[in-house]
């Protein structure tokens, strides 16, 4: 099944460089281009795009805030955001992911990475740079206090298993599920499960808003070192 891209970007040039780059591979097309926020919202109703590689900077509306209005939108549910920036700093990386993006990479990212990265989250997994990873962590590190959780969601959590929260933890730190596989002695699949099952209990879209919440809620403390 072809992949439907949607560029949005305000650089005509980077706009053009990752159209040929995702035209020349099989199975992906670029459906569709936007140079604003705004314009990345409309046609990300009208081409029915599967991923949007969205600028964080752009005018009128900023990659930020066009994630969450489709993100928002239960007609665009199965529609999933890579953002891609030179910006790649804490505010960004947080404010990107709590808007609902589901991967983060800077625009300098190798060819072959960007064709990787949009087909990861295209099949519905969560992608971070390490670079992003490192920022987002950073961002925590810099807050004196969580912010107070609703009591529903202190709920959810306190119905992880020590396995699913050792999961969780793991994830946080950006492991695989190969990685954590290997780590606590269990097949892929089965670390696979576990992360699923914890987003699934936790109420995130994916790993990257699993690794939001692990940081924000205290489930990990940043600095902290595993095992």
């Amino acid at each position: 099944m072809t992949i439907r891209v949607l560029l949005a970007d305000d650089q005509t040039l980077i706009r053009a460089g990752f159209k040929v780059i995702l035209d020349s591979q099989p199975g992906v097309e670029v459906v569709g281009e936007a140079r604003t926020g705004a314009e990345a919202v409309e046609l990300a109703r009208t081409t029915r795009a599967d991923v949007v590689l969205m600028d964080i900077r752009m005018p009128e509306m900023d990659g930020v805030e066009a994630t969450r209005r489709i993100v928002a939108d239960e007609d665009l549910a199965g529609v999933r955001i890579l953002v891609l920036t030179t910006f790649e700093n804490g505010d960004n990386v947080v404010r990107a992911l709590r808007a609902g993006a589901s991967g983060f990479l800077g625009k300098n990212v190798e060819p072959a990475d960007l064709v990787r990265a949009v087909q990861t989250v295209a099949a519905g997994e969560a992608l971070l740079s390490p670079q992003a990873t490192g920022a987002l962590i950073g961002r925590f590190l810099s807050r004196p206090e969580l912010e107070p959780a609703p009591e529903a969601e202190l709920a959810r959590i306190a119905t992880l298993t020590d396995r699913e929260r050792q999961v969780v933890v793991l994830v946080a730190h950006g492991l695989s599920n190969e990685e954590i596989a290997e780590r606590l002695y269990l097949s892929p699949l089965t670390a696979r499960t576990h992360v699923y099952r914890a987003m699934t209990k936790l109420g995130v879209r994916d790993r990257a808003q699993l690794v939001v919440l692990a940081y924000q809620r205290g489930i990990v403390c940043p600095g902290e070192q595993i095992g």
